[in-house]
Parts: structure tokens; C-alpha cells; sequence
């Protein structure tokens, strides 16, 4: 047998060549690309991702800071154990001290405020997206602080896809943290990201990340998780701002399927509570629920899904079918949570902002000394305060101080109703605890709105719902300001308002008239009062005045609306000088102001 005996040299050399690994194949560009814009995002929004802790430090869950100032949203579970002050680390690795400031039980979001170690001094924060744009199979970005692993507070990084969109998780006791509308996610989060951002992969705020399914033994998550719609959160963020303990709307009617046999797409309403809003708006047992909010009503669950992501008291566009005709109102939204009956006499309790938290030590940290305030209706009513007097503020520098003419107030110019039109003449007298309105249209009528107890001449003129007693609180409200509402005067949070169309036209849709207000609530007597105030400039641009919010008549709930127009200086003041009242869906009367006289 022949040997072929070859050279150690040439051994090693066969042997390199055999070993040599391959050249690397080119990586495809549109992946590099992803990658980059994955890293660049999670760059940008790294600094403003916040550990929620006890107020000892110890690890609790998650957040994100959404402004300069230091305000950060979590969830309201997070909050719920720490108290009014928690406290807050961010990457940096430093731990800030922290209130406490707006919660929503209901959707399980809060607001807290981080102080700044120098005052003055910005912190890191992220911009809010559109989660209406958000798409099953889009990627996401999660962070947070799943099971404390960060001790320097850097948040961990999970990256994953958007597996459903619009999905609905019921509440987890007495109606409490309910998902509506919320984004289903396979991104992992698990214990500890709580409250912590979602984001889209241009580093923008999509979600606050809540609830997942978690295998039970070892709470680790099977792949689904839950974060609370951004745009779900931005209608209350008016309400989280200003301190106040928020509740989410129903409609006060059950809506199913029509019956076994119809179309599993028609809703109708099934039963409707006759002291409802959509009640007195004509809503009827057996109509065809079409569109609430702009949205198309196909199912039970997005009907709850709609309707979950308001706020009480929101008016919104509702469409019906009744008949093969379709009709759309405006309608009023009821609160979620039962209100508790307050007996006459008895003493308004005050009660801390998170139930069930530890007690509130007091003063707090001396960095949120004097930053936390308890009143029942509100999570921090220091805060209420002090959105209210920003907003005041705005309107005293864009349109003038009127508390240096409290005297008598005269109105002249005319009226346009339905069926009659001429002079118009009215005057506000206010001294010495004694209050008086004349209004002449046609026929004079007199009122002493501190005096009248009957309804009906407390509605005068006839039609109006109030009109005088409007006009009284509108008078009170720019002379006197807060101190002149005994009851209440404070931040309601923002509603949309739809001012209609000053030359009494059809307007197009409801829809259309939106403009989205910072709102005051006032309480003078039993008489309450809603101001609203367009964004972002504060200017006035109507109010509501309630009478018998609890009339035996459900029709006497509704308020008397004013709207206001045509802004004109007055004695370096700005004045509306059109003015359109409206009563249960009505048009009363437009005024045209030609002449004010304020005295001091």
C-alpha cells in the first residue's frame, strides 16, 4: 500500500485552510436601521423613567416623568401603599422626594410631583403619543423596575410587539381598576413595572403599563400584559393635575344586542335610569345605539370601552336610530362610583387621598411640607388650589381685574328670540349683603336672588332656566372671585364645550362645535355654577348655572347656558358683547350688548 506522507508545513497549512471561519454575510440595512432607532429611543427617554418608591426607598413600581416640573404618571395601585409621599428615584441614581398629587381609582392612574433637589432646575421628560395610531404588530418599548432589580434606579429594557389594541379588562373589586380601550402587549413587564411607560419606536408615550397574566406560583409573566391607553389618560389629565380624586362615566342605560335574531352589530338600549342626562335628551328603551364619541357602537364590550375612557360629566356627541331615523344630543355623563348621601346637618368628613394607605404623617418630608392638603372629592387639594389660581391668573392678565368694580352693573342693547325680538336692558346690584337683577325684554322682571326660594321665580325669565340668576353669578364671579362662593370654588378639570353658532344656524355636527376647556366649579347658596375657559389661552367663553341639580322634575335639573361672543374692552377691560342662552336644548334668546356701565 502506498503512504503519501506530506510536510509538517504543509500540514498547517491545509489544516488553516480547513479551519478558516467564513466571511460574515452583510447585515441588511433596514435591520441596522432598527436597531438604531431602537438604541436612539431608548437614550432619549432613559433620564425620565422613574422608580416609585415607599417613602423609605424601598421598591414599589414604576413611572415616567411627562414635564419640566417634575410632575410623573404611575399607576394608581402604586401610589395606593405609599401614601401621600412617595418617593422617587431616576436614573441618575438619585432619590427625590415626591406628593402625591391627582388619582383615578377607577382607570388606576395617578399623578405624583417630584421636587427638585435645586429649585428651579428641569427634569428629563417624555413627549405623549397618539395611541389611536398604535397597531397590533407594532414594536414597543417597556421600562421600569421589575422586582427592584435596579438598586441605582436604571430602569430595565424590554422590546416586544403590540398583540392587540382596544381590548377591555374588567374591574378587581367594587369597580375599581378597569382597563377600557387599554393596548395588549407580549412585551414583557412583570412585578414592579407598574406604572412604568410604554413607548412606540420613536420614543413617544403610548401606555402606562398596569396588569399582565402571571403564572401564579413564581408571578412571572405568560406573555400578555396591559397598559392603560395614553389617550385614555389625557382626558383626565386636566382632573390629575388639578388634585382631584377622579371618577370615569357611564351613561346611566344598559346597551346588548337587540335580540337572538338580529344582527349581532345592532345595539340598542336595553333600560335607561330616568334621572340620567340621556334621559332628559330623549333617549328611549329599544333605540339603535349607532355612535358614541365619534366611534361606531358594533358590541357590549366596545360600548364599554367607549364609554370608559370619559370622564363624569363629559358631554359627548351620542347618535341614535329611532324608527329608520337618525337623531344626535348632546349627552351629559353620569359618575361611575355611587355617591355617598350625606345627611342635612351633618359635618363634611375629610379624608386622606389614597384609601386604605398608611396614615398620613404630618407636615410630610420636609420637602413636601405644605404641599399636601386633604378635602373630601379631591386627592390633594393643594394642588386644586393651585391649578385655580393659575387659571385666574391667565384670565385677569388677558382680559382685565374687574374686583375694582363691584358696584352696579348695566347691560343695554337687544334681544333676538324665536318669535319676538327688541330693546334688551338688564342691571346686577350687589351691596351691603343685599342683591338685586332687573331684566327688561319686552316685559320687566325683578329678582333678589339671596332671598327667592321659589323655583320658579328663580328661573325667570320663563324659558331661560335662570337667566337673571346667571347673570347674578356671572357679576359675583368676575367682582368678587373665590371668596364670594361660601360653597365651593375650585378646578374641575377639563370638558369639552360647544359653544353653538352665534347666528343661530344648524351647525354641522356636534362634533364640530368641540373646543376642549379648563373648567371652575362654583357653589354660592344652593346655587352651583360650571365656567369654562378655552385652552390654551383661558378665555371665558360661557358657564352653566344649576338651580335644582335634585328637582323631583328631572326637566328642572337642566342648567341655564350662557354663551359668550364678541369680546370688546370696556374700560380697559374685555367684555363679551353677544351673549346666546340655551334651556333643555332650546335656543332662548341671543343678546347684543351695546353699552356697559360698571361702577365702583
Amino acid at each position: 500500500m502506498t503512504r503519501f506522507v506530506l510536510p509538517f508545513a504543509a500540514c498547517a497549512a491545509l489544516g488553516a485552510v480547513a479551519l478558516a471561519p467564513a466571511a460574515p454575510a452583510p447585515v441588511d440595512p433596514v435591520v441596522m436601521d432598527a436597531q438604531k432607532q431602537r438604541v436612539a429611543a431608548i437614550k432619549k427617554v432613559h433620564p425620565a423613567v422613574v422608580a416609585v418608591c415607599m417613602p423609605d426607598g424601598s421598591g414599589c413600581g414604576s413611572g415616567v416623568l411627562i414635564d419640566p416640573e417634575g410632575y410623573a404618571l404611575t399607576n394608581f395601585h402604586v401610589v395606593q401603599p405609599t401614601g401621600p409621599f412617595p418617593t422617587a428615584g431616576l436614573a441618575d441614581g438619585v432619590l427625590y422626594k415626591a406628593v402625591v398629587c391627582g388619582i383615578d381609582k377607577v382607570g388606576d392612574v395617578a399623578l405624583i410631583k417630584l421636587v427638585p433637589k435645586e429649585k428651579g432646575k428641569p427634569f428629563p421628560f417624555v413627549k405623549l403619543g397618539d395611541s389611536d395610531k398604535v397597531k397590533a404588530g407594532d414594536w414597543s418599548l417597556a421600562m421600569g423596575n421589575p422586582f427592584s432589580l435596579a438598586m441605582d434606579f436604571t430602569p430595565t429594557v424590554t422590546y416586544g410587539l403590540v398583540s392587540g389594541v382596544n381590548r377591555y379588562q374588567p374591574p378587581e373589586g367594587k369597580g375599581l381598576l378597569e382597563y377600557t380601550d387599554c393596548i395588549q402587549i407580549e412585551t414583557s413587564i412583570n412585578p414592579g413595572n407598574s406604572g412604568g411607560p410604554l413607548f412606540n419606536m420613536d420614543g413617544e408615550l403610548i401606555g402606562i403599563n398596569g396588569r399582565g397574566s402571571f403564572e401564579k406560583r413564581g408571578r412571572v409573566n405568560s406573555g400578555v400584559g396591559y397598559a392603560i391607553s395614553i389617550n385614555q389618560i389625557k382626558n383626565f389629565m386636566g382632573h390629575l393635575y388639578a388634585g382631584i380624586d377622579t371618577d370615569h362615566a357611564t351613561l346611566g342605560a344598559s346597551v346588548g344586542t337587540a335580540s337572538e335574531d338580529a344582527p349581532l352589530a345592532q345595539m340598542v338600549v336595553k333600560q335607561i335610569l330616568e334621572e340620567s342626562d340621556a334621559f332628559r335628551r330623549g333617549l328611549k328603551e329599544g333605540d339603535q345605539l349607532v355612535s358614541f364619541a365619534g366611534r361606531a357602537i358594533t358590541s357590549t364590550n366596545q360600548y364599554k370601552n367607549i364609554l370608559g375612557i370619559y370622564p363624569k360629566e363629559w358631554r359627548l356627541p351620542l347618535v341614535v336610530r329611532r324608527n329608520n331615523e337618525r337623531a344626535e344630543a348632546l349627552v351629559r355623563l353620569m359618575p361611575n362610583q355611587t355617591k355617598e348621601v350625606e345627611k342635612p346637618g351633618q359635618p363634611v368628613p375629610k379624608g386622606p387621598p389614597v384609601p386604605k394607605g398608611p396614615p398620613v404623617p404630618k407636615g410630610g418630608p420636609a420637602e413636601t411640607a405644605g404641599m399636601y392638603e386633604a378635602r373630601k372629592g379631591y386627592s390633594n387639594w393643594y394642588f386644586n388650589a393651585l391649578e385655580r389660581d393659575k387659571l385666574l391668573k391667565k384670565v385677569k392678565d388677558n382680559f382685565g381685574d374687574f374686583t375694582a368694580v363691584p358696584g352696579k352693573w348695566a347691560l343695554e342693547g337687544t334681544f333676538q328670540m324665536a318669535d319676538r325680538n327688541g330693546p334688551m336692558k338688564a342691571e346686577v346690584t350687589e351691596a351691603g349683603g343685599n342683591a338685586k337683577v332687573t331684566m327688561k325684554l319686552n316685559i320687566e322682571t325683578a329678582l333678589e336672588p339671596l332671598k327667592q326660594t321659589d323655583l320658579v321665580q328663580r328661573q325667570e325669565p320663563i324659558g331661560s332656566g335662570g337667566l337673571m340668576m346667571a347673570l347674578y353669578h356671572y357679576h359675583r364671579f368676575l367682582t368678587v372671585g373665590p371668596k364670594g362662593f361660601e360653597g365651593l370654588f375650585a378646578h374641575a378639570g377639563n370638558e369639552p364645550f360647544y359653544p353653538p353658532p352665534a347666528d343661530g344656524s344648524a351647525p354641522k355636527s356636534l362634533a364640530a362645535l368641540r373646543v376642549d376647556c379648563a373648567v371652575l366649579a362654583t357653589k354660592h347658596g344652593s346655587v352651583s355654577c360650571k365656567w369654562y375657559f378655552a385652552l390654551p389661552d383661558g378665555t371665558p367663553l360661557g358657564f352653566e348655572t344649576y338651580l335644582a341639580p335634585d328637582a323631583d322634575d328631572t326637566a328642572d335639573r337642566d342648567p341655564c347656558e350662557v354663551y359668550f361672543y364678541d369680546y370688546k374692552a370696556v374700560d380697559g377691560r374685555k367684555l363679551p358683547h353677544k351673549m346666546v342662552v340655551h334651556y333643555r336644548d332650546k335656543r332662548y334668546a341671543a343678546l347684543t350688548v351695546t353699552k356697559y356701565t360698571t361702577e365702583k
